[in-house]
């Protein structure tokens, strides 16, 4: 069994219309409860290769290992279920449905996993509260601050118990101190559930703060 949650091999990615190698062979692990952020310029690969970590896209060549599943032998329903068990996701843009209220956005992965209502519900109101904002499981996305909504993402992503939160500039849309408290919010839950963390951040106070910092450059880790 191996001892990392997540490994990529070789990983390439080609988009032939454009004949252009956006990932040039990358390797990756990631073991149980590391936080690693990963730097560099636009265009350097970062997002794609969160992408293909996510199972969101397929490798040209290589192969993504996720908790010992490849993720090139699984597709459709599999793959869906595999992602929804074993990764979280955070955005920049927090893509909270508006229609709903927060407390049935977090609750939304364990619904789709054929969760219990109940179970449901009772599990996102704890985790709301964990992240402070037990008093607005009721309220809508649109009534509440920028911190809270990247905070109530937080929960969402971390709904399932993730083995892995895959993260891409979580707070790249908000304020320094905002910022820093969603942070520190990620290293508390890291701690406390053991879930390991990749971070792809521009902010280097921020990085510093994960434990591993890798640099992006020209489709490569450096």
């Amino acid at each position: 069994m191996s001892k990392f949650i997540l490994e990529c091999k070789n990983l390439i990615k080609r988009y032939g219309d454009l004949d252009v190698d956006v990932l040039k062979g990358v390797d990756l692990n990631i073991s149980v409860g590391e936080r690693v952020a990963i730097m560099g310029a636009s265009g350097s690969g970062k997002s794609t290769l969160l992408h293909l970590l996510g199972g969101l896209d397929k490798p040209t060549s290589g192969e993504v290992v996720l908790n010992g599943i490849n993720l090139n032998t699984v597709g459709g329903s599999k793959l869906a279920k595999l992602r929804n068990q074993s990764l979280g996701f955070i955005y920049q843009a927090h893509h909270l449905l508006g229609e709903f209220t927060v407390l049935e956005n977090v609750a939304m992965p364990l619904l789709i996993g054929n969760e219990s209502v109940k179970n449901a519900k009772l599990r996102a109101t704890e985790l709301l509260k964990r992240v402070g904002l037990g008093h607005r499981i009721e309220h809508k996305p649109g009534e509440l601050s920028g911190g809270e909504r990247q905070r109530a993402a937080v929960a969402r992503a971390l709904i399932n118990k993730p083995a892995l939160v895959l993260a891409d500039e979580p707070t790249g849309n908000l304020d320094s101190k905002t910022a820093d408290a969603v942070y520190q919010l990620m290293l508390e839950l890291n701690q406390e559930l053991q879930v390991s963390f990749l971070v792809v951040t521009h902010d280097h106070e921020l990085a510093s703060k994960l434990g591993k910092v890798l640099h992006m450059e020209d489709g490569l880790i450096l």
